[in-house]
């Protein structure tokens, strides 16, 4: 990932993943923002680690860049498959996402 800066609420950094038991497999997240997102040759959705690199391991998390929060953000809100969760590393609680509170 080419951005330096993580984003921080409250404080707290951020980490985002994906539960692609219920991807759907539209891409919308890749069109938000394909710097955290990439769908694979699976048809699903992954993040992107260091380098670009495709994290398929279940529950594989990546940093969320501080300049693309939004569209991290905005990603979790649009996904038809309600797959994106967007938690605080220090305490793994869900501020955006399906499970956020």
């Amino acid at each position: 990932m080419s951005v330096q800066q993580e984003a921080v609420v409250d404080g707290e950094a951020l980490e985002v993943w994906i539960d692609q038991d219920l991807c759907t497999g539209d891409g919308i997240c890749a069109q938000y923002a394909p710097e955290v997102f990439e769908l694979d040759i699976d048809g699903l959705a992954y993040v992107k680690g260091a380098g670009d690199e495709l994290l398929q391991a279940p529950g594989a998390t990546t940093p969320v860049p501080l300049p693309l929060l939004t569209d991290v953000v905005d990603s979790a809100k649009e996904c038809p498959g309600e797959c994106i969760h967007v938690r605080r590393v220090s305490d793994r609680t869900e501020v955006y996402g399906p499970d956020a509170e």
